[in-house]
């Protein structure tokens, strides 16, 4: 996430159904609805939707996958929404219902994560005492294990894309932006709670995250079967091991008192 601030959604319907994305956030709705235990999540089957439902997200996902696919192949300035609407076999028309731009659609599976980030954070309770590190940390667990199956084969290659496209760096930024500003108002909407101390806590979190990401994606990339292999156990692992330095990071700045 980034330092830049921008206007926090009203609201969460507002903030997961842009450009057409109802269908992604009644997924999101099962999502944070199934729990197993703090910080556990069950991935939802496309059985539990409607047909209909289904079929949107067919379309969603092949949409998905086939401008990553051709992005990475041809490049994102290059390859044309004509040739990822042509390889899906559906309209512009049927593009933008679910996307806003190249730019939505190439940063879909980081996106679909923090919607269903931010839907956790509210519907939990903000905690009446304590640091809100470890809710942030369990919610971030919870999101990940809850995305669908194949979620970080794409999450991976929509990172790589990015790390290598500028226009894609700015649009990232721009939606760190609103997805902080959206959870710090979650996690401080209860009376007493300081907003700059929470801000700053959840900042914290997210250097581990990018920096367990960052890991993660470059052992995926050098693994023999490539991005393709990326497997969310060595997610996980990473994760753990940079949420497990955070705790030190905080003594360390301590010191300084």
């Amino acid at each position: 996430m980034v330092q830049a601030r921008t206007a926090a959604p009203s609201s969460l319907g507002n903030f997961g159904r842009e450009h057409g994305e109802e269908i992604i956030c009644r997924w999101l709705t099962f999502v944070t609805s199934c729990h197993l235990g703090p910080g556990r999540l069950r991935r939802v089957t496309d059985t539990e939707l409607t047909l209909r439902e289904r079929k949107k997200l067919r379309t969603r996902r092949a949409l998905v996958e086939e401008a990553l696919r051709l992005f990475t192949e041809r490049g994102f300035g290059e390859a044309t929404l004509d040739e990822v609407v042509a390889a899906v076999e559906v309209s512009q028309r049927t593009f933008f219902r679910y996307f806003s731009s190249k730019e939505d659609v190439a940063l879909a599976p980081e996106k679909e994560l923090w919607a269903a980030y931010a839907a956790e954070m509210e519907r939990r309770p903000p905690p009446e005492e304590g640091s809100p590190l470890p809710r942030f940390e369990e919610v971030l667990f919870g999101a990940v294990a809850g995305m669908a199956d194949g979620w970080e084969r794409r999450f991976v290659v929509s990172r790589a894309l990015c790390d290598r496209t500028p226009a894609l760096v700015a649009h990232s930024l721009r939606h760190c932006a609103e997805v902080t500003d959206r959870v710090v108002a979650l996690a401080t909407r209860r009376g007493g709670v300081d907003e700059l101390r929470t801000r700053l806590t959840l900042e914290l979190m997210l250097a581990a995250w990018h920096w367990a990401v960052h890991q993660w994606s470059a052992e995926a990339a050098a693994d023999d079967a490539g991005l393709g292999g990326a497997d969310r156990e060595a997610l996980y692992a990473r994760m753990r091991e940079a949420f497990a330095a955070l705790p030190g990071v905080a003594a360390l700045v301590s010191e300084r008192g």
